[in-house]
């Protein structure tokens, strides 16, 4: 199970940089790095028969994936999390073929453990001596949870009014938790000016090249739960918008390998009506999304202002077909309580912003009846219980 990794790209510049060191983003343009493989090679010697008896976690799809030393690829059990049927939702809305990936089932309860997984196992491979991430609340206790793992230092920084739930599970996990009044942004801060001054390395959202290649996996395992035929429609939640960048740079790759052909998923970006830049960046036709301000939303994983990612967000859903749409706090409480009352699943507020939208898109006739759509469950509720005490 050896990687085909062949080097790093600029996503805006396509400047091309050696893969085996460590890099954060484009020196030549500050924007984000992607990981490249032979694909040439990979289409030759990477079939899906090979994963028929490989264990059900993400580092199943290893050979494209960056981390070149077996020793280096850190597991808690990630990945190759369900693909249920939502039947009775479904049949609410109307529609015969509606499912959700559940990443609620990943380590910490989330989807930020495909990224961190990453992350974490190339910086460790790397050299990097400690690590920092400014957060929500999910990413930063992946990213405690993996660095224990590895043995190396967790620095996190998270907004003030975060759930307390997340710094306890942080510091359980051995991290250096540190609260900032603010948003996200101003975290980030402070990560990026420790990292300058040598004290860690980022991992912050597309500030380094490897989240983005444990979020690909979603994709990955999609289109094989699937039988390599993908989906009608992807509706995502999208703050930091890594899944859905992740997801589209798999399905290229898998037809490059010829796993799959070239239809695509219409990619459907959520966000919250208290926080939208994408959304306000995609109906206004723009190539990348101006910063939100006063972003306010009780779906934490949302309030992401500025997104270094956008221009990467908003070209997956124009190529797609796709689109991108805000749902108000109080629909997302709402779809909260409507998804568990019909499927029995307990979500986080940025999961059930998906079953929001899915209401008014098939309202809005943009999804039809028949049409097999899949819901990105990102999160488990259970960490948002002052938000189920008013659900």
């Amino acid at each position: 199970m050896h990687t085909y990794l062949s080097h790093l790209e600029c996503s805006w510049c396509g400047a091309s940089y050696n893969a085996d060191r460590l890099w954060n983003v484009c020196p030549a343009c500050d924007r984000p790095l992607l990981a490249r493989y032979d694909l040439a090679a990979a289409n030759m010697g990477f079939s899906t028969e090979m994963l028929r008896d490989r264990p059900p976690t993400l580092w199943r799809y290893a050979e494209m994936l960056p981390v070149r030393d077996p020793t280096y690829r850190l597991t808690l059990g990630e990945g190759y999390t369900p693909l249920l049927r939502l039947e009775r939702l479904g049949a609410e809305l109307g529609m015969t073929a509606l499912y959700a990936k559940d990443e609620s089932m990943n380590p910490t309860a989330s989807f930020k453990a495909r990224g961190l997984c990453m992350a974490v196992s190339r910086a460790a491979e790397l050299g990097a001596r400690a690590l920092a991430i400014p957060s929500a609340g999910n990413a930063g206790s992946a990213l405690a949870a993996y660095a224990a793992r590895a043995g190396l230092p967790a620095h996190i920084f998270l907004p003030s009014d975060a759930p307390p739930i997340f710094v306890a599970e942080m510091r359980a996990l051995g991290a250096e938790v540190t609260r900032v009044d603010g948003l996200i942004t101003d975290c980030a801060q402070y990560v990026r000016a420790g990292a300058a001054e040598g004290r860690w390395f980022d991992v912050s959202t597309l500030r380094e090249p490897y989240r983005v290649e444990g979020k690909k996996t979603m994709g990955y395992e999609l289109a094989e739960q699937f039988g390599w035929v993908l989906p009608d429609v992807i509706i995502y939640p999208t703050g930091g918008g890594t899944g859905i960048v992740g997801m589209w740079k798999a399905f290229e790759e898998m037809e490059a390998l010829g796993w799959i052909g070239p239809e695509r998923p219409r990619m459907v970006s959520v966000q919250s009506a208290g926080c939208a830049p994408i959304v306000r960046a995609f109906e206004a036709g723009r190539e990348t999304a101006e910063p939100w301000q006063n972003a306010m939303t009780i779906a934490d994983g949302l309030r992401v202002p500025s997104a270094i990612g956008d221009f990467l967000i908003l070209r997956a859903l124009r190529d797609s077909s796709g689109t991108a749409i805000a749902v108000p706090d109080e629909e997302i409480l709402d779809a909260l309580r409507e998804i568990g009352r019909t499927e029995g699943l307990l979500v986080a507020p940025e999961a059930a912003a998906t079953v929001a939208a899915l209401r008014r898109l098939r309202a809005d006739g943009w999804i039809q009846r028949d049409e097999r759509v899949v819901l990105f469950l990102t999160g488990s509720g259970l960490k948002y219980a002052h938000l189920l005490r008013e659900a």
